[in-house]
């Protein structure tokens, strides 16, 4: 990547790095930004880096390494009013009467569009989108989802496009992952929790592994394992993104003294604990307990 920037400098050629959820980037090691933002101080190099987050502490997420490498230039925009998405989606969906498709079905395409988009129904999904993410790039990708779903032997969307994207659109991983979560790996993240609810600021697995004891200990539970059983667990949970270390240091230290925190909220928690068939009936007693309906 150096011997290209090196060789399109001596050209005379721009390079733009555009990053997507720039704050994606600062998780691990940082070595892609540390690579880029360091190739900036060349001379020699003409290059742009862009990230681009709905987060505004991404800078505060950077290694000081990297951070010392970053010019601190931030522009913020703030989301179009849903009057002016709707008109982009008009816009965006509505076909050109003077292109090469057939006019009697352009202008039949567009005449069913627009008694879609004045539709009740169609109103109540679109505000359901845009009342999460009104961002013109939820807009795009939520059309470009409902064109897929359109039938390609009618030709014409309908208001089950919009839907099938919707619902394609708030996918929930994390909830799916909880879904096929064992018996132990659900204990833990409960036990996680626990200690999150007491306002425990810092914590690590050995921490965890005192609180699971300790629920063992009160409502004796049939369900208690072995250490070694309990850090594989573990392990797979840091895999599966549903917890992870609260920052890049110690990298060094064993994983059981590392402090670790949630990366999944209790409200999500709880629907997953109940799509579980596996889940125990304590576990949701535990959340009952704790008001997390």
């Amino acid at each position: 990547m150096i011997d290209m920037l090196r060789e399109c400098g001596l050209a005379h050629k721009t390079i733009i790095f555009v990053l997507d959820e720039f704050d994606l980037f600062t998780q691990g090691k940082q070595r892609l930004l540390y690579s880029l933002l360091d190739a900036m101080q060349s001379l020699s190099s003409q290059a742009v880096v862009i990230g681009l987050s709905c987060r505004l502490d991404a800078d505060q997420l950077l290694e000081k390494r990297v951070r010392s490498r970053f010019s601190h230039r931030k522009l913020l925009f703030d989301p179009p009013p849903i009057e002016e998405l709707h008109s982009l989606l008009v816009h965006i969906l509505s076909l050109p009467t003077d292109s090469t498709f057939p006019h009697k079905y352009s202008t039949e395409f567009n005449s069913r569009l627009h008694n879609l988009l004045g539709d009740k129904k169609f109103s109540e999904v679109l505000n359901s989108l845009l009342n999460v993410d009104n961002s013109v790039g939820s807009l795009l990708r939520f059309l470009f989802q409902a064109v897929c779903f359109m039938d390609p032997e009618t030709g014409f969307l309908a208001i089950d496009n919009f839907r099938n994207a919707i619902s394609c659109i708030r996918r929930q991983p994390k909830q799916e992952n909880l879904q096929d979560a064992s018996v132990l790996e659900l204990y833990i993240l409960v036990c996680m929790n626990r200690l999150e609810a007491k306002e425990q600021s810092s914590y690590n697995f050995n921490v965890v592994m005192k609180e699971y004891k300790a629920v063992h200990d009160n409502y004796q539970t049939s369900d208690y394992y072995a250490q070694n059983v309990c850090l594989r667990a573990f392990e797979h949970l840091l895999d599966r993104g549903l917890i992870g270390f609260t920052d890049s240091k110690g990298r060094s230290q064993s994983i059981e003294f590392r402090s670790v925190r949630l990366l999944i909220a209790p409200q999500e928690l709880y629907q997953g604990l109940k799509s579980n068939r596996s889940c125990p009936a304590i576990l949701q007693k535990l959340f009952d307990h704790e008001s997390y309906k």
